[in-house]
């Protein structure tokens, strides 16, 4: 690929190599691309629109920590990017309320957005933007942050991305907002101080570690199932 061979040719090779693809890339089209020229299976491990082995994972998190799906309230606070559109389509499939916390002009995808909005419409669920972190948090059985600067293009935006987050950052006071039995989650890897305090990542609310391990367990079943 880094000489400049079409990706339709790597592809048709790999696919005479192997049973199974698993990639991670920047651009959502490179991956569709890779599954159009290939018979076997292609596993999207990360794209800057989507990540939804990380949402899998997230979900068995959540299973483990709070026992269901339905009548639990997620509150996100981060980059509107690949992990924020995996969860909106993941919570809006199961049940769960998700509101999404985000400056002004950080906006999801639409099309990310409306197929969320059809979800929740289905599962009963809510699918709330908001640039209002408190309302996001309050109440909620779980909060959930992300890097407010990856991938490129957001790198290079990074003091500015600073800036307009700032607000936007899960504390121990911000908790305090959320149930009792809240827990924390995070992708990893984190910026301790930025999105989130150390407090936060080091306290009793924090499963990021469980979370982690989980990536692992989801990403082995994704390829039970799809890989003969």
């Amino acid at each position: 690929l880094g000489r400049g061979e079409p990706i339709k040719d790597t592809a048709r090779v790999i696919d005479r190599y192997c049973d199974g693809l698993v990639i991670r890339t920047y651009e959502q089209e490179k991956i569709e691309e890779f599954a159009r020229y290939m018979k076997n299976p292609v596993i999207n491990a990360l794209t800057d629109l989507t990540h939804p082995v990380q949402m899998l994972a997230d979900l068995l998190t959540i299973k483990e920590k709070k026992g269901k799906f339905e009548e639990l309230k997620l509150a996100y606070a981060g980059d509107v990017f690949n992990i924020s559109h995996s969860l909106m389509i993941g919570c809006s499939m199961m049940g769960i309320d998700i509101f999404i916390a985000h400056p002004e002009g950080y906006n999801p995808k639409e099309k990310v957005l409306k197929a969320a909005q059809e979800n929740a419409k289905k599962s009963g669920s809510k699918m709330v933007l908001t640039t209002d972190l408190h309302e996001a948090v309050d109440n909620a059985d779980i909060v959930y942050t992300n890097t407010w600067h990856s991938m490129g293009a957001a790198e290079k935006e990074k003091e500015k991305r600073i800036r307009d987050f700032s607000p936007f950052q899960i504390n121990t006071e911000i908790l305090k907002e959320a149930k009792d039995d809240v827990i924390f989650m995070h992708c990893l890897p984190c910026y301790r101080g930025e999105e989130m305090t150390d407090e936060v990542v080091e306290g009793p609310h924090s499963v990021i570690w469980d979370e982690a391990e989980n990536r692992m367990h989801t990403e082995k079943a994704v390829m039970s199932l799809i890989i003969v």
